[in-house]
């Protein structure tokens, strides 16, 4: 019997939660009629067990609170309310439900006793007061309320609602299940069949990679082997789609694995470069691991791994998901920041995530006019949902965001990028064992822990391997639960202390396919029982339970004899285990669904079979001459105005929603200042409440730089990495890098990418930059990933987002009581600018706005001049004679300045006479918001500017003002009278202005 249950707030108490919706209806939709909205919480109660009484019960001590809430069980809470339409939302079979539940928790809890899964629904019923007419209700249902991939909708005006039309009691239960059977494909067709079947299969293989395939099931030996084993001659459904996870670009990498011919127009100059990966990432990082002996794991697990005190080891590892959260926003993101957590409970024998940082890349929110897709969502829905799955993700988790930015571009309208970082902590030593190391042993047992296999995550390996369109397979949709893997990382962990298991790695790609089919590696071998495999509910067939990436999975490799002692404390953490099979050496995966064979792959072809792409890039330069700008003689309003740009403008509304303090680490914390609301230029986090030494976290993205030359943007954004973690006191003699590629197709094609060869080049030359410049700053890459598809559509019609980079780098530092926070502090304190201004416009946020995007001279790096600078500051903040230290970036030393006044609720009066610059850097505007690199903004005692000055000596750092009191910015320009005279208040407000708007 199905019960349903609406939860609803009395009518004496604002309805916060609808006023939401209404602004957004007002904002997003432009619908102006609607005047009031109330929303009740639903939920569909399936159980044969219950009476109306116990569910009557449930709902009054449960579901409702007493003191502010209403509860009906049956469909008539609307009545209590007046409205003129009721939408009522829910999702769709299937998808996961987490306050479904939770609910069922409850349920367990209050009742005492064990209901099966999949028994209790939620959804939203919104009640809308308003002239509106059914058209407006359908759009305010299928554009704001509803995401048609994941959730299902009601409309119901209020005369049908009087005539007795309710939604009803249909759960949204899997049904029609299908008996699980293994097909065969034919591959011995014309090469126009096989891009068909790839196409049609979301396998995102070439006609070559296809090929290989084929060809590989024609070997003699691998068909006598075939009838051994009793497997058909010809390919399963589950071998093709295993070997299109594993080969996926997602998975694979083919582009940095590639065979590239780089040609330089200007230079007319060839390279012939195998592989981008081993010729410039881990090249420079083997390079300076022998000098860097603190580097313990690269390369080869889910997460770089550094030392940085006598017994505690850093793991770090950066991710995106950013096809899944053009799909569905929420669960993208959410699923985004859950699996990198997972990634770093992966690595070695398991580390204990203690932060996140999140990026995001959006087009405006204030979008107007039509979206170029029939499918794709506003840029304000995208950005809600991105930012609420990513903090429901991590405040759930109980980790803290310590870092992070939100850039913004029009052309990440297609597809936007969803960047999701985690730090996690392990001890040296588990046992006599190095934690970092974990290996799979022949005869382990195959165990997976955590959540249940749907068909939620199916072909998100090779989705996100392909660009965006309006075929995108809905199945790749995920949606995490937090709070179960918060408890299985609590069984890990314990697990991990206890020695129960060998080795550990997440689901993520590809599920059991890539965690099995990795760990396997090991051993070499596997065999896999798929029927022991629990799953969310019946009619999933083999090769779907094989490659499903739904969420909140680890996969163990288990000695048999430890096997009782994980599933006892398994059932005290409330985390389901199930031994699924064995690691072998046979040298092949085997996979069989109750005896029923299923894929017989063998182990050298499925990571090594498949073939190299050969590419060619070609660079012409793009630089242009920038327009002539007028000479301002005052610039007051265009301070204002550049403070409120919202690349520059204040994101706290949106930062404060996540978790900063959980597990008590954070010291430097995103904001800071008086009224700690100053941007903080890095996270830092003590290691333990025992220790002084910390984590110190930054990055750098510079998207815009790309318009002009990736090689340039590529060194600022390091630069800038840099810069933001010596300004709070790291030691920059102990940096790690973790670079993350989001590039447009770099795939030629004469009709679908015509400039194609133009951003391998980019890729090519970001590539090489990353090389130089961590050479020059001595920084190891130890983690890493790239993105290669994120487009939208094809052709000319094709939305390519701009060559993006985002480079993160962790550091530490010694003593966490002589951290630097950005914020000016004292009347009378010298205000000094290290580093030199160039006339270095290009990219920049002034030359943007006034309309010249891709013009000027992008900013260079001197990283010799750099390093030499940066280390002096370090010495000078270890001496404790630096107050305040704030990077030069978006806005250059005009925003930078006023950020560290208003931060210190201060005045300050700086000489731009007084700036040290080049000599074309001749013009007040260009000296204000030039954003060259290597400059950072400090602020030092009166009586400490002489000692200050001997430590910089050599490093291009000069006097160019003081801390006043009376709450001013004043700048003098170069012929010595007043440019900009703006009270902090006023520079405050435009900074906090824009983003404030959208909610």
């Amino acid at each position: 019997m199905v019960f349903r249950v609406e939860v609803g707030l009395r009518k004496e108490f604002a309805d916060s939660e609808g006023v939401t919706v209404q602004r957004r209806i007002h904002n997003d939709l432009d619908i102006k009629n609607v005047k009031d909205i109330r929303v009740l919480k639903v939920y569909l109660v399936d159980c044969d067990k219950l009476s109306s009484f116990e569910v009557n019960s449930f709902a009054g001590n449960v579901l409702a609170d007493g003191v502010i809430e209403n509860y009906e069980s049956e469909e008539v809470l609307a009545d209590n309310y007046s409205f003129d339409w009721i939408i009522e939302t829910g999702f769709l079979p299937g998808v996961t439900d987490n306050e479904g539940k939770t609910a069922l928790w409850g349920l367990r809890t209050y009742f005492d006793e064990k209901f099966e899964n999949d028994m209790v629904f939620s959804g939203r019923k919104y009640l809308i007061s308003g002239n509106i007419d059914r058209n407006e209700a359908e759009k305010i249902a299928s554009k704001l309320l509803a995401n048609s991939l994941i959730q299902r909708y009601t409309i119901i005006s209020r005369a049908e609602w009087l005539e007795g039309k309710k939604v009803g009691n249909n759960v949204p239960r899997v049904k029609g299940v299908a008996k699980p059977v293994v097909e065969t494909l034919s591959l011995d067709v014309s090469d126009e069949e096989l891009v068909d079947i790839s196409k049609s299969k979301v396998l995102a293989l070439s006609l070559e990679e296809m090929k290989a395939i084929r060809d590989h099931f024609r070997k003699k030996d691998v068909l006598a082997y075939r009838k051994e084993k009793g497997f058909p001659k010809k390919a399963t459904d589950c071998e093709v789609e295993v070997l299109a996870q594993t080969w996926s670009e997602h998975c694979k990498h083919k582009i940095f694995a590639a065979d590239i011919t780089y040609e330089d127009k200007n230079e007319e100059k060839k390279t012939e470069i195998r592989s981008l990966y081993k010729s410039y990432i881990k090249k420079v990082t083997n390079e300076l691991r022998e000098k860097k002996e603190w580097v313990k794991s690269v390369f080869d697990d889910n997460a770089g791994v550094v030392q940085i005190d006598e017994d505690t080891l850093l793991a770090m590892k950066v991710e995106t998901h950013n096809s899944p959260s053009a799909l569905d926003p929420y669960g993208g993101a959410l699923t985004g920041i859950v699996g990198v957590n997972r990634d770093i409970m992966g690595v070695g024998l398991g580390a204990k995530p203690i932060f996140n940082t999140d990026v995001f890349c959006f087009a405006s929110p204030y979008h107007k006019g039509e979206l170029p897709g029939s499918n794709l969502m506003h840029p304000a829905r995208i950005f809600r949902g991105v930012h609420r799955g990513v903090k429901d993700g991590g405040n759930e988790s109980g980790i803290p965001v310590v870092n992070g930015s939100i850039f913004f571009d029009s052309r990440y309208i297609g597809k936007p990028l969803v960047f999701c970082g985690t730090g996690g902590l392990m001890p040296l030593k588990i046992g006599d064992n190095p934690s970092y190391k974990k290996e799979a042993k022949k005869g382990d047992l195959i165990v997976m822990s955590g959540g249940r296999v749907g068909k939620d995550g199916i072909h998100g390996a090779t989705f996100s391997s392909e660009e965006l369109h309006e075929g995108s397979p809905v199945t790749a949709v995920q949606i995490g639960d937090a709070i179960v893997q918060k408890r299985m990382l609590d069984f890990i962990l314990e697990a991990r202390d206890k020695g129960l298991y060998n080795a550990i790695t997440d689901n993520g790609a590809g599920g059991l396919s890539s965690s099995v089919g990795e760990m396997a590696q090991d051993s070499g071998g596997a065999v896999i029982k798929l029927e022991k495999v629990p799953l969310k509910y019946e009619g999933l067939q083999p090769w779907e339970i094989f490659i499903s990436e739904a969420q909140e999975r680890m996969t163990m490799s288990v000695p048999p004899e430890k096997f009782e002692e994980l599933q006892r404390l398994a059932d005290i953490h409330e985390v389901e285990i199930s031994n699924i099979g064995e690691y072998t050496d046979s040298g092949y995966l085997e996979i069989y669904y109750d005896d029923m064979p299923t894929a017989l792959l063998e182990m050298d072809f499925l990571h090594n079979g498949n073939p190299r792409y050969s590419l060619v890039a070609e660079w012409n330069a793009r630089e242009k001459e920038a327009e002539p700008l007028a000479d301002y003689k005052e610039l007051n309003n265009i301070m204002l105005d550049m403070i409120s740009r919202i690349n520059i403008a204040s994101k706290e509304d949106w930062v404060r929603q996540y978790d900063h303090e959980v597990q008590g680490r954070s010291a430097g914390k995103p904001f800071c200042g008086v009224e700690k609301d100053g941007p903080s230029d890095a996270g830092v986090l003590r290691v333990s409440p025992f220790k002084k030494n910390a984590v110190v976290v930054s990055h750098g993205i510079k998207p815009t730089f790309s318009d002009i030359d990736t090689y340039w943007m590529t060194a600022s954004v390091i630069d800038e990495a840099v810069r933001n973690a010596v300004c709070t006191g790291a030691d920059p003699d102990f940096m790690s890098g973790l670079d993350n590629f989001c590039w447009p197709d770099p795939v030629y094609d004469e009709e679908k990418n015509p400039d194609g060869k133009h951003k391998l080049a980019q890729l090519v030359r970001s590539n090489m930059a990353l090389y130089d410049f961590c050479k020059y700053y001595e920084i190891p890459l130890i983690s890493g990933k790239d993105s290669m598809k994120n487009d939208y559509g094809s052709g000319k019609n094709k939305i390519s987002v701009p060559p993006t980079l985002l480079f993160t780098l962790i550091s530490k530092m010694d003593d966490v009581e002589k951290m630097v926070t950005m914020d000016f502090k004292n009347e009378g304190d010298i205000i000094f600018l290290l580093g030199k201004t160039g006339n270095e416009l290009g990219g920049s946020e002034y030359h943007i706005y006034h309309g010249q995007k891709d013009t000027g001279s992008v900013p260079k790096v001197d990283a010799g001049k750099f390093m030499k600078r940066y280390r002096a500051l370090k010495k000078a903040i270890d001496s404790g004679l630096v107050k305040s230290a704030h990077d030069l970036s978006d806005g250059g030393l005009g925003v930078t300045l006023a950020e560290s006044a208003f931060s210190g609720m201060t005045g300050a009066k700086i000489d731009l006479r007084k700036v040290l610059r080049t000599e074309d850097t001749v013009r007040n505007d260009t000296i204000l918001f030039s954003e060259s690199n290597g400059r950072i903004l400090v602020s030092v005692a009166h009586a400490n500017a002489e000692d200050f000055m001997k430590i910089m000596a050599g490093t291009d750092t000069v006097e160019i003002g003081e801390v006043t009191s009376g709450g001013f910015v004043k700048v003098l320009g170069l012929d010595g009278v007043n440019v900009v005279n703006l009270s902090i208040h006023d520079l405050k407000k435009s900074w906090k202005s824009l983003m404030s708007k959208m909610n």
